[in-house]
């Protein structure tokens, strides 16, 4: 079912982990079939560049393997190039996923789109915070 690369990716994934200092993070939950996907980004406040990448992901190879796929891609993009990733990115590295299981690499994805949200969101909380300091 699934090729040679795809297995080692799974059998090796990059990136697998916590991240101290992580600074984006989102949790999703598969409503289809219970996967759970968790991106910590590192994220320089200066560039928004990210820095570091790492996931915890709970599920079937197609989960893992993209969570892998997809820490590798968007380490050192700006948070710009990061939202631009797409289904076709990750599928451009492992080839022959099976169809039935694409929708995992869409929800790789969204968990990476809310992580830079919970970025901009911290973000935006620490200079309203730092704002009220000034006053």
């Amino acid at each position: 079912m699934y090729n040679q690369k795809v297995l080692e990716i799974f059998k090796n994934p990059k990136n697998a982990g916590g991240l101290h200092g992580s600074n984006g993070t989102a949790k999703l939950i598969d409503k289809n079939c219970g996967d759970v996907f968790k991106i910590y980004l590192k994220i320089n406040k200066e560039t928004n560049v990210i820095e570091e990448a790492k996931f915890k992901t709970m599920g079937c190879v197609t989960s893992i393997v993209c969570s892998s796929i997809l820490t590798e891609l968007v380490t050192n993009l700006n948070l710009d190039q990061a939202k631009l990733l797409t289904r076709q990115d990750i599928l451009n590295v492992v080839e022959n996923l099976p169809e039935e299981k694409l929708f995992l690499v869409d929800d790789c994805i969204e968990t990476l789109n809310l992580a830079i949200l919970d970025y901009y969101k911290k973000l935006e909380k620490e200079q309203k915070e730092q704002e009220k300091k000034n006053i």
